[in-house]
């Protein structure tokens, strides 16, 4: 099986910057794309769909707040923010609008690896902090992210471990379409060691607890030859 590598998106107009990180980032083993301007970083984000964002402040054309308030109206996809705005109002304010990390320039590119590996870690886990329940369609299915609880319609569903990963993972990145590898890779780790179709048999149990008719699912979609994805509103 083909390893996946986690995407990240690196976005600052500084060249050289972007070039370091990027090198940085591979030789850690992650995918690299990059953007040089907020209009550019918004239209690789449709694109990509990656998994973490680094995202400098200072852009010629969008300031990274505006960026990071966009990128935060439709995923929860971790963003590490690049600043030279050291004080402290500017920093907290990056983090109250959706920021899960902050460095500040000139920075260490083994620090910003190791900054991407732990946002990553606790991504993985579910301990975002933009929100601690992730909710859809009214509150009909909700996910409690501090209690590793799911409920919908206020009844809390009985979920196996996998499939709670699964379900977060998929509700992590609405409309983003995750391979089976990918859902592997990024929900159940690499430690796992069943067949990429034991994926199916997960989603099959998942859309029985979770949708109102599983033969016709609202929430988690079948992209044919392709893989799954949360279409949940």
């Amino acid at each position: 099986m083909n390893k996946v590598l986690p995407k990240i998106l690196v976005v600052d107009d500084e060249q050289k910057i972007v070039e370091v990180v990027k090198s940085y980032l591979e030789n850690s083993g992650y995918a690299v794309c990059e953007a040089y301007t907020g209009k550019e970083a918004l239209e690789q984000f449709e694109k990509e769909h990656p998994a973490l964002v680094i995202l400098d402040l200072m852009l010629p054309d969008l300031p990274g707040e505006e960026i990071c308030q966009a990128i935060r109206k439709k995923s929860r996809v971790p963003i590490i923010m690049l600043t030279a705005k050291v004080e402290e109002e500017n920093v907290l304010r990056g983090l109250k609008i959706g920021a899960d990390d902050y460095v500040t320039k000139p920075f260490s590119p083994r620090q910003l690896v190791a900054r991407v590996e732990a946002v990553l870690r606790r991504a993985s886990d579910g301990l975002l902090p933009l929100s601690s329940l992730i909710s859809f369609n009214n509150d009909e299915l909700v996910i409690d992210i501090l209690k590793y609880e799911v409920r919908k319609n206020g009844e809390t569903i009985n979920l196996t471990p996998n499939e709670y990963k699964l379900l977060l993972t998929l509700a992590k990145y609405p409309n983003k379409t995750f391979t089976r590898e990918e859902l592997i890779h990024t929900a159940l780790g690499e430690d796992f060691s069943g067949y990429d179709r034991t994926i199916d048999t997960h989603i099959k149990n998942l859309r029985h607890k979770i949708e109102r008719d599983p033969k016709k699912p609202e929430y988690i979609v079948t992209v044919f030859g392709v893989g799954y994805r949360f279409g949940g509103g």
